[in-house]
């Protein structure tokens, strides 16, 4: 659990009890404004805060779907009210669907648009209010970087793009002049050993260290007189984690690795998550069979050749293993080229293949590999032996996704776009790495909820 509340910004989670107890709120005080009820009554034996908070999960339900939450401020106020009307959309459907279900749970109609037109006065102004607060970085931890590596550019950069982390850049700090992409991200504030005073004068909380070069002096002794007082100090690949849910390929040193106390999960972890994915896979199976059986068919009377697509991949500990897919591309797709990446817009795919891929229905069969033991519902996604042997040679650290089974979905697959390059390769790269790293049943979970909302919206699949 304290792994998953990690993934999640502490704004975030600020956020989303505060609206919360806004939606109660207001629907609380539309059943008091209704005199046709007694609404002690009605909210203690008439289902009343049952129905209240259906409401609450279609309406954050539908604050989620609309990315409300992955970015905290609004573009524009214009933006913001298109973006909440088509929340309240979402949550009318949610209660339309629950009175076809269970109509004794759905809130009384008159209840129902008074505490949303309650709600659709408080919403857009807790909202600008909590834009305002957070581009002002009320109350965020304030950023002294010693040196200007990539890394510390880079993190610095994410800083200032996205405030909801609680954190502000106040400067760096380098014996020469900043060059042009760290002088975008802040001031230049004096040199490597001017760091004590410039931690009071700016009111410094937390420092990261990346220096630009190897032969460059760290202030080690004032280092260690700021982390005794109460500074948090950190080097800028662990800033680069927290800030980007990735690991960085650039700064990580075998040695760093090796002399490690765990490199990879631990097994009581890898245990778990063998028996909770094969028992979400059956249940998929069960579930999703009769879609299973007419996406068969359909593949079958739409194109020539076989409904299930077969193909090597590359498992735990380097074992080759076959994967199960519902064919997307022509039969002969590959008969002429050999084993080539997709690409985006691939004219292999069939007309019903792409419709598979953005749905993702084509994935299902998956699950029996899941059943079989071969692969887990999250983790890397499995490639081909031939794309491995080539990966390796190029992208240092590349076999170490392979020390534990692949998946369905993954943390890279939520996370990053499609990507055909050797450049999105090492990206994916990253996110599987901390993948590994922080392997937990919360982060499965979290994996799994935002693939369902990546299926609904067709967003990723090529």
């Amino acid at each position: 659990m304290r792994s998953l509340l990690h993934l999640i910004p502490a704004t975030v989670l600020g956020a989303i009890v505060c609206e919360i107890t806004l939606i109660v709120s207001a629907y609380t005080v539309a059943a008091f404004l209704h005199s046709d009820i007694d609404p002690t009554v009605w909210l203690m034996y008439e289902n009343g805060w049952t129905r209240i908070g259906l409401m609450v999960v279609g309406i954050l339900l539908g604050l989620y779907l609309q990315d409300m939450y992955d970015n905290l401020r609004s573009p524009s106020r214009v933006m913001l009210m298109q973006q909440i009307s088509l929340v309240f959309g979402f949550a009318f459907l949610f209660q339309a669907v629950l009175s076809y279900l269970q109509p004794e749970l759905v809130l009384p109609r008159r209840m129902m648009m008074t505490g949303s037109l309650l709600l659709l006065l408080a919403l857009p102004l807790w909202r600008m209010a909590l834009t305002g607060a957070i581009t002002g970085n009320l109350a965020a931890e304030r950023v002294l970087f010693v040196g200007s590596s990539p890394a510390s550019v880079q993190v610095a950069h994410q800083i200032n793009q996205r405030p909801e982390w609680g954190l502000a850049v106040a400067g760096f700090l380098e014996d020469t002049d900043l060059n042009e992409e760290a002088a975008g991200e802040g001031p230049l504030l004096g040199p490597l050993g001017s760091i004590k005073r410039v931690v009071e004068e700016q009111n410094v909380s937390r420092i990261v260290v990346g220096l630009r070069e190897s032969r460059q002096q760290m202030p080690v002794s004032q280092l260690l007189d700021l982390g005794f007082g109460g500074v948090k100090i950190e080097e800028a690949s662990t800033t680069f984690e927290y800030v980007f849910r990735r690991v960085c390929t650039e700064q990580i040193r075998p040695s760093q690795l090796i002399f490690t106390s765990r490199l990879g999960p631990s097994e009581l972890m890898v245990r778990a998550q063998s028996m909770y994915s094969w028992v979400i896979a059956l249940a998929g199976v069960l579930i999703t069979l009769p879609v299973m059986l007419l996406a068969a068919v359909l593949v079958k009377l739409t194109s020539p050749g076989p409904a299930l697509y077969k193909q090597r991949r590359v498992g735990l500990n380097g074992r080759v293993f076959t994967i199960y897919k519902f064919r997307s591309m022509r039969a002969d797709a590959e008969a002429k080229t050999g084993a080539v990446w997709a690409v985006r817009n691939d004219p292999r795919i069939t007309p019903l293949g792409r419709f598979l891929r953005k749905s993702r229905i084509d994935e299902l069969p998956q699950l029996f590999n899941v059943l079989r033991g071969e692969m887990s519902i999250v983790g890397p996604r499995p490639e081909r032996p031939e794309f491995v042997a080539t990966l390796s040679e190029q992208i240092p650290f590349y076999r170490q996704r392979h020390v534990v089974r692949p998946g369905i979905t993954g943390w890279a697959q939520i996370n990053h776009k499609y990507g055909d390059t050797i450049e999105d390769t090492v990206k994916k790269l990253e996110y599987d790495l901390y993948y590994i790293k922080s392997l937990s049943p919360g982060l499965d979970f979290l994996v799994m909820f935002h693939t369902v909302k990546v299926m609904l919206l067709s967003r990723g699949a090529q």
